[in-house]
Formats: structure tokens, sequence, C-alpha cells
């Protein structure tokens, strides 16, 4: 009974091997798929035999490369990410750096009274010489922020 058995499916995968698909457009422009010859008038025939299959099927990425492929892709995403929100944090920065360096200038432009802290705490006004400084200072910060 078990040789039988045996024999029976030795013969079965025999056939299955040997089975031969055939691919070819129908009349309607479909591509057709199947294990019985085309009937008819066929524009393109192709007998897909087990050595196409298999270079087909070894040009296919396996589930781990797939994986890893996805897992790359997403990590090049979240950098680009990452890179993007730095590089927007920096220019809000300096645009920040900016309006405040032309606040300053455009105060010691003014021609108003200006006054600053010593460091023991003590409030003092600008003479013409030192607002002279404090305008170069900030029209420098203008120049190298404001762009």
């Amino acid at each position: 009974m078990k040789r039988l058995a045996l024999g029976a499916a030795v013969l079965l995968a025999t056939t299955a091997v040997n089975a031969q698909i055939y691919q070819w457009k129908d009349e309607h422009g479909k591509t057709v798929i199947s294990d019985k010859p085309p009937t008819g008038n066929v524009s393109q025939q192709r007998k897909v035999t087990s050595e196409t299959a298999a270079v087909n099927n070894s040009t296919h990425k396996s589930t781990a490369e797939k994986e890893m492929d996805f897992r790359k892709r997403q990590k090049e995403s979240q950098e680009g990410t990452e890179k993007t929100s730095k590089e927007q944090a920096a220019a809000a920065e300096k645009n920040e750096n900016c309006e405040r360096a032309r606040r300053q200038l455009q105060a010691l432009d003014s021609g108003e009274r200006i006054a600053m802290q010593d460091e023991k705490g003590e409030r003092y006004y600008l003479d013409d010489a030192q607002r002279e400084r404090e305008a170069a200072k900030a029209r420098q910060a203008v120049q190298s922020n404001c762009r």
C-alpha cells in the first residue's frame, strides 16, 4: 500500500515538473497565461519553461531583502525630516536675530537716549561715541544675520 501511494506521488510530481505554461495576447490585447496552448489567431505566443520561471524567481527580492530596503528607506526619510526641521529651526533663529539687530540699529539711529546697565547693575546713558560703537556692532549683526 505504501509503495502504491509513493508511486502515485512520484508520478504526480513528475507530471507537475514537466507541465508547460503558455503566455499569449488574445485578440483584445489582454495577456493570457494558461497550461493549455492557445487556440485560434494569437499575436504573440511564449512558452514559459521551468528555467525561465527559475530566472524570474531569482530576480525577485526575498522578504528579508524587501524588509531591509523598507527599513533603509524609512531611516532615510526620518533623517531627511530631522535635517529639514533643524534647518527650519536655524533659519527661524537667524530671522529672529536679524529682526533683533534691526530693531537695535533703528533705536540707535533714532537719536533717543539709550540707557544700559553696567556690571554693578547701575543704569547709565550712552554718549555719542558709545552710541556710534554700538551702532557699528548692530550694523555688523544686521549684515551677518540678514541675508
